[in-house]
């Protein structure tokens, strides 16, 4: 499991994990029953606080996305596919809503930025 930490970003650092997670579940990287590393392994290669690795196991746990087993580790869990839809659902809005942000602050009109997603969508 690939986990990237930007310090310099505004998003917390367990949001970093827990969306990095996600999406290595979502993309298929990581599967049903695969085993992330250890809170305190985590912790020590990301050279981060192990409270911070538990709360994103943690997060990830309660959204549905691992099980963590006492005395074993955590797992990803039993891919739910309404769930994953919801995941990649969530992530394409948010890419959508970048992008418009961007078209807008170049001065691009709302016509303007449809006409480019209609051009896009035929391709």
């Amino acid at each position: 499991m690939k986990i990237i930490i930007n310090s310099s970003s505004m998003v917390p650092i367990y949001e970093q994990i827990v969306d990095q997670v996600k999406a290595q579940i979502v993309s298929g990287d990581l599967k049903e029953n695969d085993i992330l590393p250890s809170v305190r392994g985590l912790a020590k290669d990301l050279k981060i606080s192990a409270l911070t690795v538990k709360k994103a196991y943690d997060n990830l746990e309660q959204d549905g996305f691992t099980v963590t087993v006492h005395g074993k580790g955590t797992y990803v869990a039993a891919a739910n596919p309404e769930r994953v839809r919801e995941e990649q659902m969530r992530s394409v809005e948010a890419e959508l809503d970048r992008t418009v942000q961007k078209a807008r602050r170049c001065g691009l009109a709302d016509a303007e930025i449809r006409k480019i997603f209609e051009i896009i969508m035929e391709d």
